[in-house]
């Protein structure tokens, strides 16, 4: 062993002195009140007037499991709606025509201004404003027959949807180096197969994390179609209440599958980020 190195002169040995640990007490005081509010939340809820017979009866009732099923199937479909039209004002945004650039943003700007609510109701009762739509010659049809609960839901959801996805892929497109564009012009290439080949799946991997999230919040934004009478699991729950008059126990219920729901989506977002990754570093090399 090499012996220790002689200490300059005029400075004390320090080697033999005990190590003053800083105490932390801010960081227990935090743990102990967080531990004190889960503990009084949870008492409440033990003592509180809550039936917890019902949320297993209910739990897996028929007409809720329904209800899980229509909100999955219409956050699956809106959001494919969603990302459909996220492309396209996408690329109309980053497009040198002025006109179409000009649409992209109007259309960003008011369904992201609106409220997601008020969206739904406009389109529920659009045949206060247009009482026959269809095809002039070739196809006509109420308004109030085609635009059912479901349809105006989809639009609704997915229309909203389109508005928030384009300014995510307009960020994925720009985060891709502009060589890349410049090397597609350079072998031939058009900008739209361009776009469809090279800048695309290069922009997954900064694009797949926030579509994730917005997926997730899709998910729950199903829940506000319940004031235009379309049966997802919160409006069906709603039904169950209104007769039973047991809102608490079915409004846990409705949360407890939300959560169910959620826990599953979240490591299958990691799995796919961690597969676009993957190919992302292939395709560097």
């Amino acid at each position: 062993m090499k012996p220790a190195p002689a200490l300059a002169e005029g400075f004390p040995d320090l080697s033999g002195m005990r190590i003053a640990r800083e105490p932390h007490w801010f960081r227990w005081f935090s743990a102990a009140l967080i531990v004190l509010v889960l503990a009084a939340i949870a008492r409440a809820f033990a003592n509180g007037q809550i039936e917890w017979s019902y949320v297993s009866r209910f739990i897996t009732a028929k007409v809720i499991l329904e209800g899980i099923v229509n909100t999955m199937v219409m956050a699956v479909l809106a959001m494919a709606l969603g990302i459909v039209l996220g492309i396209i004002v996408a690329i109309m945004r980053l497009s040198p025509n002025p006109v179409l650039k000009t649409v992209a943003a109007g259309y960003t700007w008011l369904f992201r201004g609106t409220p997601l609510i008020l969206q739904l109701l406009l389109w529920f009762n659009l045949a206060l404003v247009f009482p026959t739509i269809g095809i002039p010659g070739l196809w006509s049809a109420r308004a109030v027959d085609v635009m059912t609960p479901f349809l105006a839901a989809l639009l609704g959801l997915g229309i909203n949807q389109g508005a928030y996805t384009s300014e995510v892929m307009r960020a994925g497109m720009l985060s891709v180096d502009i060589g890349q564009y410049e090397a597609a012009q350079a072998i031939g290439m058009g900008r739209l197969r361009a776009l469809r080949r090279i800048i695309l799946p290069q922009a997954m991997r900064v694009v797949i994390p926030p579509l994730g999230n917005e997926f997730i919040g899709m998910v729950k934004a199903t829940s506000l179609a319940s004031v235009i009478q379309y049966p997802e699991v919160l409006h069906n729950a709603e039904n169950i209440y209104y007769a039973n008059s047991r809102v608490i126990e079915l409004l846990i219920v409705a949360g407890l599958w939300y959560l169910l729901v959620v826990s599953i989506l979240t490591p299958l977002q990691m799995l796919l980020e961690r597969r676009f990754a993957r190919g992302t570093m292939r395709l560097a090399r």
